[in-house]
């Protein structure tokens, strides 16, 4: 693992796995959903050992100190060892439809299923 002094805010979400990807990452500081030591920050923001994050995911609030800077992707309890969890708000609300942005659909919506495109193809044979 590699330690260094400081490292970019996208690059450290990415490697502490809290998104898959940087670019997810990007976005996630570009839209407010990550806070560095009480401040929203650029992704380019560099961060240190000893700051404090809080971030935002469409399930849960985190607040996070950083315990080691890497810029290496490894195994989730790699992951773990990056940071220190000081607290964690799971969010159990209902999701709301601006959720199917993010992958979340109700049961039932979305594509007919094949037993469901089998009875409309009856339905419009027997009408012609």
């Amino acid at each position: 693992m590699s330690e260094m002094d400081k490292l970019r805010v996208d690059k450290w979400l990415w490697a502490a796995r809290f998104f898959k990807t940087r670019g997810v990452a990007l976005e996630a500081i570009k839209g407010g959903k990550v806070e560095l030591n009480g401040y929203k920050p650029k992704a380019s923001k560099t961060l240190s050992v000893g700051d404090k994050l809080k971030i935002t995911q469409v399930h849960r609030r985190i607040e996070v100190t950083v315990l080691v800077v890497s810029d290496k992707r490894g195994g989730s309890e790699q992951a773990l060892t990056l940071y220190q969890l000081d607290s964690e708000v799971l969010n159990q609300r209902k999701p709301t439809a601006d959720m199917a942005l993010v992958g979340y659909r109700e049961k039932g919506a979305g594509r007919p299923s094949k037993r469901d495109r089998r009875k409309i193809d009856d339905l419009t044979l027997s009408n012609t």
